[in-house]
């Protein structure tokens, strides 16, 4: 997973900063905000085509593709047979792959090829919204100075993250495939 692709646009974090778009720091913090969702989520979020994936089967009717919005399966391979949409199996864009027919996927490692299309060709504003607010938090943060006194006040340095930020991890990071 390897992107230094924004997540979020550098104008609107500009405004909030009071400089011009194509600032080096801001889009330096922009980038490292960016990768540290991704990192965070364990995909790279954008729109990627024709994405090929092993998948345990689970002795159950579905198994949860790992990325999620799906916007096409391609293909699927069970034990070296290509399988037939609409007859052998179904899928849904929440990433719910079903085998059709009163058939279940094998209790199997690895028995499952998949092709498939997933992520967003614009990203959601639920994440630029965490990416900015991230960034925000990186530009202002001194590089290594944890905290400073002046005076009677304390000011402590480090960008940590927020609620809304843990949240949209949750919310957009990979699936396990436990849940289905």
């Amino acid at each position: 997973m390897s992107t230094d692709a924004f997540l979020a646009d550098p104008q609107e974090l500009a405004n909030w900063l009071g400089l011009p778009a194509n600032d080096v720091r801001l889009l330096s913090a922009l980038r490292s905000a960016s990768r540290r969702f991704r990192d965070a989520v364990g995909h790279v979020v954008d729109l990627v085509e024709d994405d090929e994936i092993a998948l345990d089967g689970n002795g159950r009717s579905s198994v949860l593709l790992p990325v999620w919005p799906t916007t096409a399966v391609a293909s699927v391979v069970l034990d070296g047979e290509e399988l037939v949409e609409g007859t052998d199996y179904a899928w849904s864009e929440a990433g719910i792959l079903r085998r059709l027919g009163c058939q279940v996927w094998p209790d199997k490692l690895r028995c499952l090829e998949v092709t498939y299309s997933h992520g967003w060709s614009a990203i959601p504003p639920g994440i630029s919204d965490v990416v900015i607010e991230q960034a925000r938090a990186i530009f202002s943060s001194q590089p290594g100075v944890k905290s400073q006194a002046v005076g009677g006040q304390s000011v402590v340095f480090e960008p940590g993250v927020t609620t809304a930020w843990t949240k949209a991890v949750e919310r957009y990071e990979v699936q396990t495939g436990s849940d289905t």
